[in-house]
């Protein structure tokens, strides 16, 4: 029986790690490449999700060589990421994210606070999806950071026809796929998978973002754990 690999990829806050297992787990190649960072002011950080991608694609093949073994054997590839939010036009080309206007810089680091006031709002609405975040929105979600753009960089926003979460986003380039994770739309997007309606619309509305669906290509259901 010929042998089957799969290849685990996980991008951080600096770098992108790809690792090359076999069926019962074993790590047989693991690599590492960089990731560049934008911080033009106190609390914004961005990244260039095109340099995400080449870093994975990068890791993914260095990986895959350390461990010995050809693509072909690789029969599976899955993704994890940081809460980073990506922002592409309606033809799948970059937008910024940055108050410099550079292009390149399509995506809020999980770790940028420029939407702390916005996550402030979220939470003080007592809407019922924050029952399901702890009772407070983190600047950290996607919410806020949705909020801060549409009000700050209002170009960007009404061109907007893509909005991912980073694990969302590298799945979409290695496939095409559209279908969202529902442990990433859950746990970040205010996404109830345990409703028949998952999204709360009236939430969005309340906090400024009923036009939302027009600019996410967001899936009226995520995709279940397991399934691709």
């Amino acid at each position: 029986m010929t042998k089957q690999f799969v290849c685990a990829v996980d991008v951080g806050t600096g770098s992108a790690r790809a690792g090359i297992l076999d069926t019962n787990g074993t790590l047989l190649g693991r690599a590492e490449r960089p990731i560049a960072m934008n911080q033009p002011k106190p609390d914004h950080a961005e990244h260039d999700s095109r340099d995400i991608w080449s870093a994975v694609c990068a890791a993914v093949r260095a990986a895959r060589e350390k461990a010995g073994i050809a693509a072909e054997e690789v029969v599976g590839i899955s993704f994890d990421a940081t809460c980073s939010l990506v922002v592409r036009d309606r033809q799948g080309g970059q937008l910024s994210v940055s108050t410099t206007g550079d292009k390149r810089w399509d995506t809020i680091v999980w770790l940028d606070h420029r939407a702390i006031a916005e996550a402030d709002e979220c939470t003080a609405s007592g809407h019922a999806v924050l029952n399901y975040v702890g009772g407070v929105m983190s600047p950290e979600m996607a919410t806020p950071k949705l909020m801060w753009l549409k009000r700050n960089l209002p170009e960007t926003w009404n061109e907007a026809g893509y909005l991912f979460d980073l694990t969302d986003f590298l799945t979409w380039q290695a496939t095409g796929s559209l279908a969202r994770s529902q442990c990433t739309l859950t746990a970040k997007w205010t996404y109830l998978a345990h409703e028949e309606a998952g999204w709360r619309r009236d939430f969005f509305a309340l906090v400024g973002l009923g036009d939302l669906f027009e600019h996410g290509n967001l899936p009226e259901k995520a995709s279940p754990v397991g399934a691709y």
